[in-house]
Order: structure tokens, then C-alpha cells, then sequence
């Protein structure tokens, strides 16, 4: 049976998922300098070659297995507003960090980062990419007038996810989701906190 041009064969897409997967395992298991692809093949039941098929290296194995690990939630409805987008996409970040792939995932990356200089590129890039949509969200609720006019989108968006990131590395205790709502009123502000 043949595959139509331009599309993926659903057993690659299988096999790729499954890489992917046994790549992060891997990664939260034993950090970047000690994952290894032929640990990864050996995880996934494939062979190095099939590995090496679809990415240059552990670097893009790494971040390419990253964006499937993370997806962020789309709006709901076209009616949502920006205060509601935001809260929804840290919310979800603080969902998922709780993930003990996801969260030894991200100790090992910021390791590795300080330590492989072309790592450190694709983790910076492929953060601001991820951060882009609630940078984009807070700007929308600055021009829609639910936050303050001097509120920095970038600094607000580093202010969030930095608590969010914080708690889970830094302590014993990830933030509640359930305290989203609370740390984006701190953060952004209200009619308590507008500056006088």
C-alpha cells in the first residue's frame, strides 16, 4: 500500500512519536549529557539509524520531541478575552510542569544549556517561540484596556512563567493551578493595584 505524495506514512508518524517519547524519558531520567542516542534507540525499540533518519542529532531529537511534550491550549472560543487567555495558558504551564517527565525535562535542559553552546540557541529560541503566545495575549489586553497602559507584555510574561517555573524547580511545592488567578492579579494588576 502506498502513501500519498505529501503525506507521512502513519507507521513514521507512530515510530516518531515513540522516539520522541523514549527521547524525553531518557532525558528527564539522566540529563543531556548522559542521554545518548543509542540509549534512546535502545528505549524505543529502533534501531540508531531510524533515529538518524529524521533528526541531525541528540539537539534536534531533543527540541523536536519538546513541541509535542507542551502543546498549548488554543482559545476555547473566538470570544475569549485577553485576560482569560492569559490565565488559561499559564494555567496549562502550571498543569504540566507537575508532569515528572516535563519538569525533570526542564531541570536537565536548563543544565545542559549552561554547558552546550548550540543547545543553549535552540532552548532560548524554542522558549521565546513558546512564550510568544502569552506575550501576544498580554498585549491584546494592554490595547483592550484589561491591563494597565504601562504594563511591559515581555517582562509580564517572564514575571508569570518564572513563578510558575520557580516553584516547581526551586521548591517542594509546584504552584496550584488553582492559584493562577491570584499570581496574574499580582502580577498584572487590578484596580488595587493600578499605579498611582
Amino acid at each position: 500500500m502506498s502513501v500519498a505524495q505529501g503525506s507521512t506514512d502513519p507507521r513514521i508518524e507512530r515510530s516518531q512519536a515513540v522516539i520522541r517519547r523514549a527521547a524525553l524519558i531518557e532525558l528527564s531520567e539522566v540529563g543531556y549529557g548522559l542521554l545518548t542516542i543509542e540509549a534512546v534507540a535502545g528505549r524505543a525499540g529502533v534501531g540508531k539509524s531510524t533515529i538518524y533518519r529524521h533528526w541531525a542529532g541528540k539537539p534536534s531529537l531533543i527540541i523536536d520531541a519538546l513541541e509535542t511534550l507542551n502543546e498549548q491550549p488554543g482559545p476555547e472560543s473566538d470570544d475569549a478575552s485577553p485576560t482569560e487567555r492569559v490565565e488559561r495558558l499559564v494555567r496549562h504551564f502550571a498543569e504540566v510542569t507537575v508532569d515528572p517527565v516535563v519538569s525533570g525535562c526542564l531541570v536537565a535542559l536548563i543544565d545542559a544549556a549552561e554547558r552546550d553552546p548550540e543547545l543553549r540557541r535552540l532552548h532560548h529560541r524554542y522558549s521565546a517561540q513558546r512564550r510568544q503566545t502569552l506575550v501576544t495575549a498580554i498585549t491584546d489586553g494592554v490595547a483592550a484596556g484589561d491591563f494597565s497602559s504601562w504594563t511591559d507584555p515581555e517582562l509580564t510574561s517572564l514575571a508569570l512563567i518564572g513563578a510558575v517555573l520557580y516553584r516547581r524547580v526551586m521548591t517542594d511545592h509546584p504552584i496550584d493551578p488553582d492559584r493562577i488567578a491570584g499570581l496574574i492579579r499580582i502580577v498584572l494588576g487590578g484596580p488595587d493595584f493600578e499605579q498611582r
